[in-house]
């Protein structure tokens, strides 16, 4: 039997379509289905049949339709012009004109521009010796430049190199391997999503992944490489928060990963980001953006393949030395996906319906995540955040508590905190970061501060005041002596001043690591200040009326650069001196 020969379908349950085993069908083969072509692949073999999650709407199909297996798996194609562009989550263009505005079924178009010119720009020349992963030239995509690399698994000596004006479905490269094979490299190459891309060698993960946020970079962390977490209830503002990230964060290329979301939250995504400005390079931020989209109405089984789809982008970019970042909107229904195709195929489920293999599936994600030295000597990192929406907020349901195993940046948004318009709602309380002593000695020689040790000061005095809030509520504030009236109001000050952020202000959108440091210092300074005046017996009424502290509370809409910023800094100092 050969590939091209079909098998039939033998049973239909939705998207799970069980058929004929050949003999020769492979687990993860891409197959397509009944007289429409339907994409599926091949998730399971028996002794006498095989099972196929199929990537669209089965209606329609019938016992002994026919199946074509492809005889390679599912696959996505990587090249130029990936960027700026939306694609299903099997890797499919989305940009395609319909009159209904739906996408007809079996229809899967190429996701790259095979008759666009580029202008294709050789490092290396004919005769220079080559191995795997290897640049050998660039195309400028935009901003970004975009490498074409020797393909995994090749070695040898360049024999041809093009220059100048190129399709990238011409021959650009031809190199004579070490079996004396000539092997035409074009401008795309095509890998399995199931695949981890290869590299050389896992580095320590010690540089910041900067976001702008306060709240993220200076209490809870995580570094380029790192994997987060952010866990929240509707309404508690993920999608807002992945945006700010998306935006101001030090990633070279950002790939978005609508798995499952609402489609008018996709279509608003498609509208606000070709208006985002890249502070990066001062031009559309959708110039160095991917977007994979499979909405909640699209098929469950398409969504299970989104995020290995996503994470496949990345690694490709990687590969190029670039800082990737992976936002994927949001694991939890894609774990439902996988609890919708578990429970077609009856597998025996776990906790609350969901597979035994939720926590090796959140795995296989999250572990492709990392800082890396590429095939070619370049340094390149990958920093996967996935947001979470449990049910009723309830954190203690298996999607959540599964991928905390993985995961070392945990940003728990709070609805409360929302509902008081605090933003970004991060929870000091239930949120934490474990890159504590990876990031510290980077924020010493670049901060020139203490940081781990402030750090965990201003968390200190965060979670006693929430406790102290608790009393306030039974006796009042002003049953409180002195000094833990300067605690709970140092927890509101740091509050206000520090953690809360206005994404639509110019100024306080985005703070810089210099203004995060300085910010730090005044408040470090100020309550060290007023914690001595407290002990040679000045009241404390005459510290909460002091007008610095209305200066702190402004001070995060100064730009750090400007003359403002430092009279003001100088004349908290001045009063304190004064007091």
């Amino acid at each position: 039997m050969k590939y091209s020969e079909t098998v039939k379908i033998v049973k239909i349950n939705g998207p799970i379509v069980e058929c004929e085993n050949n003999g020769y069908i492979k687990i993860g083969e891409l197959v397509n289905v009944g007289p429409l072509k339907l994409i599926g692949e091949i998730i399971a073999i028996d002794k006498d049949r095989a099972v196929v999650q199929v990537y669209d709407d089965t209606v329609g199909l019938m016992v002994n339709d026919e199946i074509i297996p492809s005889g390679h798996p599912l696959s996505v194609y990587l090249g130029p012009g990936l960027l700026t562009n939306i694609y299903s989550g099997i890797g499919s263009s989305l940009k395609v004109e319909s009159k209904t505005g739906f996408i007809e079924r079996g229809k899967w178009e190429f996701p790259l521009d095979l008759k666009k010119e580029w202008e294709f720009e050789p490092i290396m020349k004919e005769g220079d010796k080559v191995f795997q992963g290897q640049k050998l030239g660039y195309i400028q995509e935009y901003s970004i430049k975009h490498y074409i690399m020797v393909p995994i698994g090749v070695s040898g000596k360049i024999v041809k190199i093009k220059t100048g004006k190129i399709t990238i479905d011409e021959t650009l490269v031809i190199i004579k391997d070490l079996n004396g094979e000539n092997i035409e490299v074009k401008g795309y190459t095509i890998w399995a999503v199931r695949k981890k891309r290869p590299v050389k060698k896992i580095l320590p993960k010690s540089i910041p992944f900067f976001t702008g946020q306060r709240v993220l970079d200076f209490i809870f962390p995580i570094p380029l490489g790192g994997v987060a977490a952010i866990p929240g209830g509707f309404g508690a503002g993920k999608t807002v928060l992945q945006h700010s990230i998306a935006k101001w964060s030090n990633a070279d290329i950002i790939i978005y990963v609508g798995c499952g979301e609402r489609g008018n939250e996709i279509a608003q995504l498609l509208e606000e980001f070709p208006l985002l400005e890249d502070p990066k390079y001062n031009k559309p931020l959708m110039e160095r953006t991917i977007i994979i989209a499979n909405t909640s109405n699209m098929p469950v089984t398409a969504r299970e393949a989104s995020i290995y789809t996503g994470i496949t982008f990345a690694e490709y970019y990687r590969d190029m030395g670039y800082n990737v970042t992976v936002l994927a909107d949001s694991t939890s229904r894609w774990a439902e996906a996988l609890r919708e195709i578990s429970s077609r195929m009856e597998e025996i489920p776990a906790e609350e319906g969901y597979p035994a293999y939720l926590a090796s599936r959140l795995a296989e994600f999250y572990e492709r995540a990392g800082y890396f030295e590429t095939l070619a000597g370049d340094i390149g990192s990958i920093t996967a955040i996935g947001a979470v929406s449990p049910q009723g907020g309830d954190f203690s349901e298996p999607v959540t508590q599964n991928t905390k195993r993985f995961i070392k940046g945990f940003w728990a948004l709070d609805r409360n905190l929302s509902y008081a318009k605090h933003f970004p709602a991060i929870s000091w309380s239930m949120s934490y970061s474990e890159y504590g002593e990876d990031l510290s000695e980077w924020w010493k020689a670049n901060g020139n501060i203490d940081w781990l040790k402030l750090r965990d000061e201003f968390k200190g005095i965060l979670l006693e005041s929430d406790k102290l809030e608790n009393i306030i509520k039974i006796v009042g504030f002003e049953s409180l002596p002195d000094d833990e009236k300067m605690t709970y109001f140092m927890g509101d000050l740091i509050k206000k001043v520090f953690l809360q952020q206005d994404s639509y202000d110019k100024v306080d959108a985005y703070s810089s690591m210099n203004k995060q440091v300085a910010m730090a210092n005044i408040l470090k300074t100020f309550y060290d200040d007023i914690k001595n005046k407290l002990k040679t017996g000045v009241p404390f009424y005459k510290i909460k009326e002091m007008d610095a502290v209305d200066k702190l509370i402004k001070i995060k809409f100064i730009h750090e650069d400007s003359e403002e910023f430092k009279n003001t800094l100088d004349d908290i100092l001045q009063q304190l001196e004064e007091l």
